[in-house]
């Protein structure tokens, strides 16, 4: 029964890393390319990055760091940002349609002419408040 146990243990500790690899890997791609569609980015720490443009159509950046990122012009239609923290962040002019928002933290971001048509908002720290409207 221990060997069993730690057997287990091993083996979702060796699927965190590869999880975390995958991120990383994620994370150099989109920084090279400005593209990820559909990738893994999940809590990554992309604070303060330049992400002007990008394309995140469908990227998974649940609970990830866009703390002060710039965004404008991003596509990031049906992207999954719950829980992410996007304070502070230059959203001017992206496409975020069909976006999951839940959680996440829109405080003191530029949503200028963003696009939240179909967008999950559901206890969503916004620049107006807790944004509810989705739930």
């Amino acid at each position: 029964m221990k060997k069993l146990l730690l057997l287990l243990l091993l083996f979702l500790g060796l699927i965190g890393t590869a999880s975390a690899d995958i991120v990383e890997t994620n994370t150099l791609k989109l920084k090279t390319l400005n593209a990820c569609e559909s990738c893994n980015l999940q809590v990554a720490n992309l604070s303060g990055a330049d992400l002007s443009g990008a394309n995140l159509y469908k990227a998974d950046l649940s609970g990830a760091k866009l703390y002060k990122a710039d965004l404008s012009g991003a596509n990031l239609s049906g992207a999954n940002l719950s829980e992410a923290i996007l304070r502070g962040a230059n959203l001017h002019g992206a496409n975020l349609h069909g976006a999951n928002l839940s959680g996440a933290n829109l405080s003191e971001a530029n949503l200028k002419n963003v696009d939240l048509s179909g967008a999950t908002l559901c206890n969503t720290i916004t620049p107006w408040g807790t944004d509810n409207s989705g739930c």
